[in-house]
């Protein structure tokens, strides 16, 4: 073009011409970029994004020049393949598009239009050597393809696409449809320049179908489908690389010819990476904005994937390692390309994460690779607990195996797929995995739901017949339980031990406190109501109870009618040392406690570590110990919070900055939210808890990032989320700041939090306030901080040792020490209780694998074993009362890995003195005090003969509150109401804390939460401890107080049913 304008510049010479401007052409005004101009080109792109520059010149009489100061500088649009792309979209075509999607939906939604009368066309790229991915090949369709293939080179005029495609569409629609026809037929194809001819669509309406109306300016097949037309050539070379391995378990192959197959294989797998995620590479403009569109794999992610595999090891063979990755530096990357290299070579991999919003998140960023690879079965990505219970199932899913055994009678229970099975991996995201609650001592027990119409029939009589009295032998000798053991004529035994279960809890449902709410019966955990949970057969008769109240419909009832049948308990401690090989990415390995690092060497095995240093260079997140640590009142604890947030918001400049603040859960930040200290900016701020959908969770971290956001989080999103920031205000003002509303119990999870910020080299800062009664549960107290203030030693208890002085130099010495301590003795406790759940799994494993080999008399015995029902009457009635302040989180933590030894040792006395081991009950009740609110000041478990239910109870409790003396009358007035349902023999109550005074009771009733709350409640008629301890001590033949001071002595003595245990 520009040879051609020096040539006209020349003629124009030669001719005597001296200008070069352009002469005013008739009919064209001097200044071509005008509004009507301008309005003129862009009806004409928007009717046809593929309209060519020359065409639109023609049509709308205006010079090259012109319109590309148009197209770019008024209509903001760009050109990418063979169409105009709104850099971004107006309002107007936002508008638009909103329009025709509801309009199209709408008639969906009422009828008129159907999916299967839809015929959809498109465009796409085959190739005749397609080697590898299946799903390249695939049209996703219930219905017949019509497929034409088109020659390279044809032009695809709106001629050729009415000859070509639709003439022979409509032939084939009347074949099919001789009756019919083309009536009621909808066509939907894109704004296409053929697609959208007049010719096209006047052949459309002459042959009877409906177009259905494209949204403008949407996209199109990817760039990349027609660019990278190698990219099956690169990923058939990846697969030929290994060729087709399998490992097997104990038999695993890593020498030296399979370690040098892994640097070429990861240089593979890197490549695909990028190239999938080359989207919009071809739509930057120049070659430094298109750098910026490839995702690169960085040395140290190399290095990382290289270490865990073992590529310098001088031993053949794989080892279990871990690798420190910094937070935001790349740990999924790294998982997921060495999950890809290990499952290339023939092993099953499993990713396992602590958040099933992380690990859905990562598993759908990698899908597009395991797929092209074909690794979807060899991958998976979960929580822990998730791949543990898979691997528990593996064989087959235990509940479905045992209700078929059941209820078919089925001898052949499962299918020994051993010799099918790749040798296991387990890569793990985050260590900290191994130390969660929710893993660590805790065990998965599955469960059959046993329904059928004979076991109704018997829950129905049972029902009906509650007030008489019952027995085992008189159900025994009724034609239901009769009809019941013909059902199940193998089984009689195990319905008798569920009948046994039942009779013990139709008589006491009613002591357990449940929340009826749509249709189901559900049960308060922590901030939530849960409808997963069912206690025993209480549950059950609580259906029918609400039912005869018209409260829960027949559906409803009949839905929760089975008889349970429990399948073992497995340890999910011991589910990992069932994989080959532990591997996994963590940004948190050097800060590791000794008990930590315990159970990373000891149990599991892992002793090879790698720390890889910042691939971004020194950290730049500013946090002073001395100075950005604030411990306050209940008072000032909210007000301290807004003000931190008010000041760290404003940046070096006008522009503001991000604020993140983490909450310990939903509670804490809804008490926040709702507070009158935030009432000024509320308008400012968004929030952010688990409950929230993926779109949500998406939409609101990338938002919270940009200038001037104020963003509340439950502490799960400080581990591991992404926080990107792209708003240049924000990082130009020291980017994003954090602020940490607790004391994390880990120091694992305080370093995440701090990564949430000064993230890949950019600036950030991190803040702690802590509310001062909340470091009770850390055994810190008011008089400690106070001691450091003055640079004075500290004198702190420890459990099993002498009281320790020790001078700190900063407030968060102490802090991180007590912590450490903390963990210390919660590891103590919950090992104790993972060597319990050993013996409970090895009983649990052994099962299975009679399953397995089809010993169905052993299958027996253990599920009736294990289903064991309450037997006879019971002698003693005991309610426990624990205060559940944070003062009492060591006792508590204790209590709940203590009550199966505590059931244990009264089982073993009782059989030595001749009573049934279900001879008793006991009641677990938990109070705290009037800054809790009615269903946190009082809790209570249902009573119970077995440990189960009451470990189940205890593990939704968590410590909170707590206000000086404590609301044990609050727990005494519950002792007494549970007496007047029936007797109880004694009372024991657990706390640290007297009882309130009649002043305090006044007070704190008034001042937390308000006397017009309270009498709302359960508890609008306000008591007294002595006036409860009165009526207990009365009828009760004891009342034991566990560890009791002098204060309680003093207060208790006088009663002389009140005894005082001491250790």
């Amino acid at each position: 073009s520009f040879y051609r304008t020096v040539r006209r510049w020349a003629q124009w010479f030669r001719e005597g011409r001296e200008e070069i401007e352009d002469e005013a052409r008739p009919g064209r005004p001097i200044t071509e970029t005008t509004s009507e101009n301008i309005e003129q080109v862009r009806l004409l792109i928007d009717d046809d994004p593929h309209i060519t520059i020359e065409e639109v010149q023609e049509q709308a009489g205006l010079s090259h020049g012109t319109l590309q100061r148009i197209n770019t500088d008024h209509l903001n649009l760009k050109k990418a393949t063979a169409r105009y792309i709104p850099k971004d979209l107006t309002d107007f075509q936002r508008a638009e598009r909103v329009r025709i999607c509801k309009q199209n939906l709408a008639k969906f939604q009422e009828g008129t239009w159907r999916l299967c009368d839809i015929i959809t066309g498109d465009e796409s790229w085959f190739y005749h050597i397609q080697i590898g991915r299946k799903s390249s090949n695939a049209a996703w369709s219930d219905g017949p393809v019509l497929i034409h293939p088109v020659e390279r080179g044809q032009t695809i005029d709106h001629q050729y696409y009415i000859n070509n495609c639709l003439r022979p569409l409509v032939d084939e629609i009347k074949r099919q449809r001789p009756s019919y026809g083309t009536s009621r037929i909808k066509i939907h194809h894109d704004n296409g320049r053929a697609h959208i001819h007049k010719d096209v669509s006047k052949y459309l309406e002459s042959e009877r179908l409906t177009i259905i109306p494209h949204p403008p300016n949407s996209p199109d097949l990817s760039p990349c489908d027609f660019w990278f037309m190698d990219l099956d050539s690169l990923i058939s070379k990846t697969k030929l690389i290994v060729g087709d391995m399998k490992q097997i378990s104990k038999q695993i192959v890593w020498d030296t010819v399979i370690r040098d197959k892994v640097p070429n294989l990861a240089a593979h797998i890197f490549a695909l990476w990028t190239l999938q995620h080359a989207h919009h590479y071809f739509e930057a403009e120049d070659l430094d904005d298109r750098n910026n569109y490839l995702l690169q794999p960085h040395a140290a992610q190399v290095i990382s994937i290289f270490r865990m595999l073992g590529i310098d090891d001088e031993q053949e063979g794989l080892s279990n390692t871990l690798v420190q990755i910094r937070t935001g530096e790349g740990k999924s990357v790294t998982l997921g390309v060495t999950a890809c290299i290990l499952a290339l070579l023939g092993f099953h991999v499993s990713c396992a994460c602590y958040s099933e919003y992380l690990s859905q998140r990562d598993y759908s960023a990698f899908l597009s690779l395991f797929n092209s690879l074909d690794l979807i079965d060899y991958i998976h990505y979960g929580t822990f607990n998730k791949l543990c219970e898979d691997i528990i199932n593996e064989k087959g899913d235990i509940r479905q195996v045992v209700e078929e055994l059941i209820l078919k009678d089925l001898n052949k229970a499962m299918q020994n797929n051993q010799e099918d099975q790749r040798a296991k991996i387990l890569l793990i995201d985050e260590v900290d995995v191994f130390f969660s609650r929710e893993f660590y001592g805790n065990v998965y027990t599955p469960s059959v739901k046993l329904r059928d119409s004979t076991i109704s029939s018997l829950v129905d009589f049972i029902w009906k017949e509650r007030k008489s009295t019952l027995s085992l032998t008189k159900i025994k000798n009724t034609d239901e339980y009769q009809n019941c053991c013909k059902r199940f004529p193998k089984w009689e035994l195990l319905i008798e031990e569920a009948v046994k279960d039942m009779l013990f809890d139709v008589n006491n449902f009613e002591s357990h406190d449940y929340i009826v709410n749509k249709d189901r019966i559900g049960y308060s955990e922590q901030d939530n109501t849960v409808y997963n949970i069912a206690y025993g057969y209480k549950t059950l008769f609580a259906y029918h109870c609400e039912h005869e109240k018209d409260k829960i419909s027949k559906e409803s009832l009949e839905a929760n009618i089975y008889i349970k049948i429990k399948c073992g308990s497995f340890s999910y401690a011991e589910i990992p040392l069932e994989f080959e090989h532990i591997m996994g990415v963590t940004g948190t390995l050097e800060t590791l406690s000794d008990p930590e690092k315990h159970i990373i060497n000891h149990i599991y095995k892992i002793n090879k570590s790698t720390f890889t240093p910042s691939v971004f260079g020194k950290n730049n997140l500013k946090f002073t110990e001395k100075d950005d640590i604030m411990i306050e009142n209940s008072d000032d604890y909210f007000n301290t919070i807004v003000r931190e947030v008010q000041t760290r918001l404003k940046g070096k400049s006008y522009d503001k900055r991000a604020v993140l603040v983490f909450f310990e859960s939903k509670q804490k930040l809804k008490e926040f939210y709702d507070s009158k200290a935030l009432e000024t900016i509320k308008e400012s701020v968004s929030y952010l808890t688990e409950e929230a959908s993926s779109l949500e969770k998406e939409t609101l971290i990338k938002r919270s990032t940009t200038s001037g956001q104020i963003t509340l989080f439950t502490k799960n999103f400080g581990r591991g989320t992404d926080f990107v920031c792209y708003d240049q205000n924000v990082s130009d003002n020291n980017g994003i700041h954090v602020i940490q509303t607790f004391l994390s119990e880990e120091v694992s999870e305080e370093v995440q939090i701090k990564g949430r910020t000064a993230r890949q080299g950019d600036l950030g800062s991190y803040s702690m306030i802590l509310l001062d009664s909340d470091l009770e549960k850390f055994q810190i107290e008011k008089t400690h901080i106070k001691a450091i203030k003055e640079a004075r030693g500290v004198t702190v208890f420890n459990i099993g040792s002498l009281n320790q002085t020790t001078t700190y130099d900063t407030i968060y010495d102490l802090l991180h020490d007590r912590r450490t301590y903390l963990f210390k003795t919660q590891y103590e406790a919950n090992t104790k209780y993972v060597e319990q759940a050993k013996e409970k799994h090895q009983s649990a494993q052994d099962f299975l694998s009679n399953l397995y080999s089809e010993k169905m008399d052993s299958v027996r015995d253990f599920l009736i074993e294990t289903n064991k029902g309450v037997e006879g009457a019971y002698n003693s009635r005991t309610v426990c009362l624990m205060d559940a302040t944070i003062s009492m989180f060591h006792l508590l933590h204790k209590c709940k890995n203590s009550i199966d030894i505590m059931f244990k040792r009264a089982s073993q006395i009782l059989k030595e003195n001749n009573i049934h081991s279900d001879s008793f009950q006991i009641q677990f009740v938990v109070y705290r005090n009037y800054n809790s609110e009615e269903n946190k000041i009082l809790q209570f478990s249902p009573w119970e003969t077995k440990p189960d239910n009451l470990r189940d109870f205890m593990n939704i409790i968590n410590v909170e509150g707590g206000w000086a003396n404590e609301a044990i009358e609050i727990g005494l007035w519950h002792a007494n109401k549970e007496h007047e349902r029936e007797n109880i023999t004694q009372v024991i109550l657990i706390g640290d804390a007297p009882p309130n005074t009649k002043n305090e009771i006044k007070f704190k009733r008034e001042k937390h939460f308000g006397e017009k709350y309270w009498a709302k409640t359960k508890f609008a008629q306000s008591t007294y401890y002595d006036d409860e301890l009165a009526k207990i001590s009365s009828v009760t033949k004891s009342v034991n107080i566990c560890e009791p001071d002098e204060e309680f002595i003093s207060k208790f003595s006088q009663r002389p049913a009140v005894r005082f245990a001491m250790s």
